[in-house]
């Protein structure tokens, strides 16, 4: 019984020994083929790239001795060396200043526009780097429904300021679409409903409705001959 196990169990191992010699120059080929590969890095154009870099910083835009120090501690403050954050408050700024309704406006419709229009180009250009992040692509959609909603109320307030707008922020605005509701069977019967009922309940209102114009009528007919008695009586 022992021997035969012993057999048993050569066999298999020679079978499998010859199923990877014949499989191997198959396998092989694939796994090549198969190998991962790397991303080619896409040089996305940035809304930030017109921003000078000699420009300082927005908190050292404004400091009276930055113009006595030396150039490497300039090429420090200046926006070479920023980060895509404080770069992001220069441009917001631009934005701002093309937009407001005077010097002291920072709350205005305009100026709320302006913010988040800085915020949806940035959220654009990552998401265009990273198209699976979720989270940014939920914030940049948050940020473009409330923007949609200023610039309604704008154009229909204050249409020309609307205008001035779209033009200075360089924003195409797409009217939404009309509202259009699919015919049912449903909805065919059930507002034929409606109308049988509406009709019902005019023609039960008709002879009150009535009474009510012809009191109303006999008001206006008295007082109409009130005004021509006191004529007569003046004269």
């Amino acid at each position: 019984m022992s021997t035969q196990v012993e057999k048993y169990k050569q066999s298999n191992k020679s079978l499998c020994f010859f199923f990877h010699q014949v499989c191997s120059a198959f396998i092989q080929p694939a796994r090549c083929y198969a190998r991962p590969m790397r991303r080619k890095i896409r040089d996305i154009p940035s809304h930030l790239d017109d921003l000078p870099p000699t420009a300082m910083k927005k908190e050292y835009a404004n400091v009276p001795i930055i113009n006595s120090v030396d150039d490497v501690v300039k090429r420090l403050l200046s926006l070479e060396m920023a980060s895509q954050k404080e770069k992001l408050k220069i441009k917001t700024q631009q934005l701002v200043e093309k937009v407001r309704r005077s010097p002291d406006d920072n709350g205005s419709f305009e100026v709320q526009t302006a913010i988040l229009t800085a915020k949806i180009r940035t959220y654009e250009e990552h998401l265009q780097k990273h198209p699976k992040d979720k989270s940014n692509r939920r914030l940049m959609l948050m940020a473009v429904d409330r923007r949609k909603k200023l610039l309604t109320y704008l154009r229909r307030v204050r249409y020309d300021a609307f205008e001035n707008t779209c033009k200075q922020l360089n924003i195409q605005y797409a009217l939404p679409p009309a509202y259009s509701r699919r015919v049912t069977k449903r909805w065919a019967v059930k507002k034929a409903f409606c109308i049988k009922v509406f009709q019902e309940v005019r023609k039960l209102k008709a002879p009150e409705r009535l009474k009510k114009r012809r009191e109303w009528q006999a008001k206006a007919r008295a007082a109409k001959e009130k005004q021509v008695q006191s004529k007569g009586t003046a004269v």
